[in-house]
């Protein structure tokens, strides 16, 4: 059966393309290959209106019912890109969503070396040590999109931004936010050749984050939930803020925590 692309519509979820896509769900492929895959209307719009190079589609006839996809879709294989039909039992094969909506996305990962990341381009940057939950991960991208922040700096062992979930969690930030990765002495040399302003988020710091002085070019750096800043990173630290808290709990989660700073730090930049 032909596809309205002039391709053959595949039905075998045995499909050795499509077990190539279902290879993306795992980090080791997505490292290997530079790859990522995006699923979902809004998702994929954004990654192809950010400029974000789309190697290949994937969509499925029978699922796609969006005129604004389908209209994306036509766009997209007129301009090249490799446009897949696939049957609604393949598509589903690769999919990680609960009712799927039919189209997804090969895309190339965007990574920003670190000594190439401009000190002052946004709101500021974001710092993230040891984050391991995706969703969380996408989340603070979403956030970081939201008050026009430049971008995440990665350091040591974290989760992948570019998994399927962090990558969802985002709605599509992830194509819009500059990302690196680094060691602490790579964020060292970064910080001190821009002359970054370093303020970190810390349970054990006295300064409230709404008196924090929070100076230019600014980034804020956060840890994981269960141990925060290494002692590493909390040395490079201008100054540490933390967020009052007067119930039982006593830390917030990481995105939220990163989103309370943030907003803060947009409201001060009027």
């Amino acid at each position: 059966m032909a596809s309205q692309h002039g391709g053959q519509l595949i039905t075998s979820r045995s499909n050795p393309h499509l077990a190539r896509l279902r290879a993306l769900r795992r980090r080791a492929d997505r490292d290997a290959t530079g790859l990522c895959i995006a699923e979902g209307i809004r998702v994929v719009t954004e990654a192809a209106e950010s400029g974000a190079e789309l190697v290949e589609v994937v969509y499925s006839p029978a699922l796609l019912r969006s005129e604004s996809a389908l209209a994306l879709i036509d766009r997209l294989s007129w301009g090249g890109v490799p446009c897949l039909t696939v049957s609604a039992e393949a598509f589903a094969s690769i999919s990680v969503r609960e009712g799927p909506q039919g189209i997804a996305a090969v895309v190339r990962q965007r990574w920003l070396p670190i000594t190439d990341t401009p000190a002052d381009a946004g709101l500021c940057w974001v710092v993230l040590e040891g984050v391991h939950d995706a969703g969380n991960l996408g989340s603070i991208l979403r956030t970081c999109d939201a008050v026009g922040a430049a971008g995440v700096i990665l350091v040591g062992d974290t989760t992948d931004p570019y998994d399927p979930i962090s990558v969802r969690a985002s709605t599509g930030a992830v194509w819009s936010q500059r990302l690196a990765r680094t060691d602490i002495a790579g964020l060292a040399a970064w910080k001190r050749q821009r002359g970054v302003w370093l303020t970190g988020t810390s349970g054990a710091a006295t300064t409230d984050f709404r008196s924090a002085s929070y100076g230019r070019p600014l980034a804020v750096a956060s840890g994981s939930e269960q141990a925060g800043l290494s002692s590493g990173l909390l040395a490079l630290c201008d100054e540490t803020v933390r967020i009052p808290m007067v119930g039982r709990c006593d830390s917030l989660n990481l995105a939220v925590a990163t989103s309370v700073v943030l907003y803060e730090v947009m409201g001060r930049a009027g």
